[in-house]
C-alpha cells in the first residue's frame, strides 16, 4: 500500500542510531555468549502456537491465504475451544491455534512470527496475493538488522506477520553485518534497488515491480 506501514510503537523504520548502538549498555548485551561446554545445541524454531478468537476463519486465512495445511485438529473435548495443527513444510506442524481468544491481539508479548520463502520474486509475488485477498500490508521493503527483504500484515486476530527472503547470514563464531551497512528502505522497489554488500536482489521476473 504505496510503503506505508500501520503504527507501530515498538519500531521506528528509517532510523538508525549508531550513537546508542554503541552505548555501553547495549554492547555489553551484544557481548553475552553461550557457555563453552554447552551439551546441546538448538537447531531451528520449531513452531508457534497462537490464541485466536475462530479458528475456523483462522484456518481459512492460513490455507487460503498463506497455503499452509491442516495436519490435525484436536476436539474441543481435548482442548478447550479446539486445536489446529498446520505445517508448510515437511514438520508435521509449524503453527499451532489454540480457540481460547477472546479480544485482538494487541501484541504485547508475541511481537511477530515470520516466514521464509525461497525467492526474493516470492515476496513481491506474496505482496500482490496478499492485496488481491483483502490483505492490509502494514510494510514492505527492508528494515534494518539482519538485512531481510519482507513484505509485513496481520491474521484474523491481530498477529504480526512477516513473509521474508534474504536474511543475513551469521558464522557462529562471526560477527553481523555492521549497522553502517543496513539499509532499510521503504518498498520492495527501493530494497531491489539499493541492496546492502553482498546481498543480490536481482529479480528472476522484472515484471514484478510497481514502478
Amino acid at each position: 500500500k504505496g510503503g506505508g506501514e500501520r503504527e507501530n510503537p515498538w519500531i521506528v523504520l528509517s532510523k538508525v542510531d549508531l550513537g546508542g548502538l554503541h552505548d555501553p549498555k547495549i554492547e555489553a548485551l551484544k557481548k553475552v555468549h553461550p557457555p563453552a561446554d554447552m551439551p546441546f545445541k538448538i537447531g531451528k524454531m520449531g513452531h508457534a502456537v497462537l490464541v485466536v478468537r475462530d479458528i475456523d476463519a483462522s484456518v481459512r486465512f492460513y490455507t487460503q491465504v498463506l497455503g499452509f495445511k491442516v495436519s490435525d485438529v484436536y476436539p474441543d473435548s481435548m482442548v478447550k475451544g479446539r486445536m489446529v495443527f498446520m505445517r508448510f513444510n515437511d514438520d508435521h506442524h509449524g503453527l499451532g491455534m489454540v480457540g481460547q481468544g477472546g479480544d485482538i491481539s494487541r501484541q504485547r508479548e508475541l511481537h511477530h512470527i515470520a516466514f521464509e520463502v525461497p525467492t526474493i520474486d516470492d515476496v513481491f509475488r506474496a505482496r500482490d496475493y496478499l492485496e488481491k485477498n483483502g490483505v492490509t500490508i502494514d510494510f514492505h521493503g527492508r528494515r534494518r538488522a539482519g538485512s531481510q527483504v519482507s513484505v509485513e500484515f496481520r491474521d484474523p486476530d491481530g498477529h504480526a506477520l512477516e513473509i521474508f527472503w534474504g536474511l543475513d547470514k551469521v558464522d557462529w563464531h562471526g560477527a553481523a553485518r555492521p549497522p553502517e551497512e543496513w539499509a532499510p528502505k521503504h518498498t520492495l522497489e527501493e530494497a531491489v534497488d539499493q541492496a546492502p554488500p553482498g546481498q543480490d536482489t536481482t529479480l528472476a521476473d522484472p515484471s514484478l515491480r510497481r514502478d
